[in-house]
């Protein structure tokens, strides 16, 4: 199927439009996702480090309740507003930790409370998040299915 070519008139507008335009500060931008999703890591581990530090946990299990508090505290900051406010500033960079899932769960749940616990918050709550849910189930069989395969060939 042939892509639809812009008309004449259409271009001129497209070239008169791009004028007008703002252009984005890509590298400020990239900057700011960088550092303020480092903080959000450094602050998990911290909190890893809290955790088997003061706690009976060890390294490798103190990673559920640290998951745990970043959960809350982003799901928290969502409800109280400020997430969206860091976001705006942060982009990618509070999307891509588990805080960003929780962000996405929380907000939908919160945007649909009115239209009851049930189907609202419980409809709709997965509805953004939900295809991050099935991205990541899919991927992490197919991984498991070829590191299976790898050592049952006696590659690894």
């Amino acid at each position: 199927m042939a892509k639809k070519q812009p008309t004449a008139a259409q271009k001129d507008y497209q070239n008169l439009a791009s004028t007008y335009e703002k252009k984005r500060p890509v590298l400020k931008n990239c900057l700011y996702a960088f550092v303020i999703g480092g903080l959000v890591c450094t602050l998990g581990q911290c909190l890893n480090v809290f955790f088997y530090t003061y706690f009976d946990f060890t390294e490798k299990t103190a990673g559920n309740p640290t998951v745990a508090v970043l959960i809350f505290i982003a799901t928290l900051f969502t409800g109280l507003g400020f997430y969206d406010r860091i976001a705006q500033v942060a982009g990618a960079g509070t999307a891509v930790p588990v805080t960003g899932f929780a962000n996405s769960i929380a907000s939908a749940a919160i945007e649909h409370r009115t239209e009851g616990y049930v189907l609202g918050v419980g409809g709709n709550m997965f509805k953004l998040a939900g295809s991050v849910i099935v991205f990541g189930t899919v991927a992490a069989f197919i991984i498991a299915l070829v590191k299976t395969l790898l050592i049952k060939a006696g590659v690894i």
